[in-house]
């Protein structure tokens, strides 16, 4: 049963129009993409690797750059629409994974192999910060754009407040294998980051 695919062409067809708005600038197709990517070169490490993708296809499914609940009504949409493709506990872990991106805290699973899949998961989905330099600006870039509505002294003192968060953690990645692989360039990319918004920060005042 967790072999076959929660995800269908149809289903797929429909999430793909969601990614593919005009106001998606980074959390569009590409990005799903690309944590599929990361999904398939990691998947003998996950335990249920379809609802891992489920949660993938679905975590950025609402996105609204001005609201806070975007996770929460996404999660939502996943349990509506899976609703009958598998059981309410697996779906109830996948809603779980797809809230966890609000803060990329783990979420609380008794079953380890779960808390690993989300560890996975969640690593995936921040795996752009250690990007190369110039990919990781890009990223920068279109984050931006989608906030585009917010004013340039407001939106400096957020993402600062953003990256000086995720520095000040012990381990921005939660498995080895992404620290291993990911973790000193993304503190390398986010510092600069921070650096570069300070030094803006200091013309305009």
């Amino acid at each position: 049963m967790e072999d076959e695919p929660l995800i269908d062409e149809s289903l797929k067809h429909e999430l793909s129009a969601l990614y593919q708005a005009d106001d998606r600038h980074y959390h569009g197709l590409a990005h799903i993409e690309a944590m599929m990517v990361l999904a398939a070169g990691y998947r003998a490490s996950l335990h249920d690797p379809e609802a891992v993708k489920a949660a993938i296809w679905f975590h950025d499914a609402i996105y609204d750059s001005r609201a806070k609940d975007n996770e929460a009504r996404s999660a939502a949409l996943a349990e509506k629409k899976l609703a009958g493709r598998s059981d309410t506990e697996r779906l109830d872990r996948i809603a779980a994974m797809i809230i966890a991106t609000a803060t990329h805290e783990l979420p609380h699973f008794d079953d380890e192999n779960a808390v690993r899949d989300a560890a996975l998961f969640l690593d995936m989905d921040l795996a752009i910060l250690g990007a190369t330099p110039d990919a990781f600006d890009a990223y920068e870039q279109a984050v931006r754009r989608e906030y585009g509505w917010v004013e340039e002294p407001m939106w400096r003192a957020g993402r600062s407040a953003v990256l000086k968060s995720f520095l000040a953690r012990p381990h921005i990645f939660h498995t080895e294998e992404f620290r291993q692989r990911f973790e000193v360039q993304a503190r390398q990319n986010m510092a600069r980051s921070l650096k570069a918004l300070g030094l803006a920060e200091s013309k305009q005042a």
